[in-house]
């Protein structure tokens, strides 16, 4: 939602409190007082102190620290103390103002706090809700633009996942390993059939186990061996246990498919490092590779590109992934954290 939309809500809220409180004070003295002396009267101040603490307190701290975590008997402690001390706050500033005017008694300071309390705390579930609704609008403006480049992101995937010239290059690749050796030719035939397997069905599926998006890419990084034979120049590895961790999946490939795709020089040794660190809660992929002197452009993920791929992370891992590109002269390297 924009800036001045939510600044509209925020004005029309206070706008009507305050017309709201005017109407009270001024029935309580049967109309006769001037707009001066509603704001000095101890009711407006009794009920815009503890009104204007409570609503932006909910709405500034107690929504995102708690409801929006689904922190519910924290939500209610922190609403019972927030409600008071608005009260006692309230309080102070309506004797320091009419220390003079005002009952002093028991009863009137006791049934003040908890009538003080009470504003604070209706006006607290008011901002509860308005900034609610003003998430919910926006969570559902991201989902409705997402919606509408659904199409777009299909067809970026699907580049991302059947790249025509890794598939033209790798079957050329086991047609000439046939004729020199069979047996060989027919292992990667197996891997590239798995792949083909894992990609058109498997990947349609919600989220997967890591084991197999680590399999597919392992049979990736396998068959784009075999177009050089330059032993040093594709490094992967998996440290850690792989668990039973699920993911979303080809979420990793984009990453790995730019690195081959960027590094055009085939003898450089270790021009390509892929590595995946697996800890108890989360997966980190490291992904490296050497630039080529003609191409120092910022490259596209896979057909994706930074900003569809930006958009598929925050979709999927909201507040739980860190993403992070450098680059020099010589590399350009990834760095993605996904909490589990």
């Amino acid at each position: 939602m924009k800036k001045y939309v939510v600044l509209l809500l925020h004005m029309g809220y206070w706008i009507m409190y305050f017309l709201m409180i005017t109407m009270f004070v001024s029935s309580l003295n049967h109309g006769g007082v001037t707009l001066r002396q509603i704001i000095y009267a101890p009711v407006f101040i009794a009920a815009m102190v503890p009104g204007f603490i409570g609503f932006y307190v909910f709405y500034c701290f107690l929504f995102e620290r708690y409801l929006s975590k689904k922190r519910i008997l924290n939500l209610i402690l922190a609403v019972i103390a927030t409600s008071i001390l608005a009260a006692i706050i309230a309080q102070v500033v309506l004797y320091s103002v009419f220390w003079g005017k005002i009952d002093k008694s028991y009863n009137t300071i006791v049934f003040g706090g908890l009538f003080m309390a009470f504003i604070a705390f209706v006006s607290g579930i008011l901002g509860l809700v308005m900034k609610g609704f003003i998430t919910w609008y926006g969570d559902l403006k991201v989902k409705v633009e997402l919606t509408k480049r659904n199409y777009e992101m299909e067809l970026a995937l699907m580049k991302a996942q059947i790249n025509p010239h890794f598939l033209f290059n790798t079957i050329n690749n086991i047609d000439v390993l046939i004729q020199k050796d069979a047996a060989k030719a027919s292992v990667y035939l197996n891997k590239l059939s798995n792949m083909m397997r894992f990609m058109l069905y498997e990947s349609k599926t919600g989220k997967i186990p890591l084991e197999k998006e680590l399999q597919y890419i392992e049979e990736y990084v396998e068959l784009q061996k075999i177009r050089t034979s330059n032993n040093n120049y594709i490094h992967y590895e998996v440290n850690g246990k792989v668990g039973d961790f699920m993911i979303e999946p080809m979420l990793f490939i984009p990453f790995i498919e730019n690195a081959f795709k960027h590094t055009e020089n085939k003898k450089l040794e270790n021009a390509i490092h892929i590595c995946f660190t697996l800890h108890q809660d989360k997966i980190t992929l490291e992904c490296e590779n050497a630039l080529s002197i003609s191409n120092h452009t910022k490259p596209e993920y896979g057909g994706l590109g930074n900003e569809l791929i930006h958009r598929r992370l925050q979709l999927l891992y909201p507040n739980k992934h860190t993403f992070a590109v450098s680059t020099n002269d010589l590399m350009y390297k990834v760095n993605l954290v996904l909490s589990l």
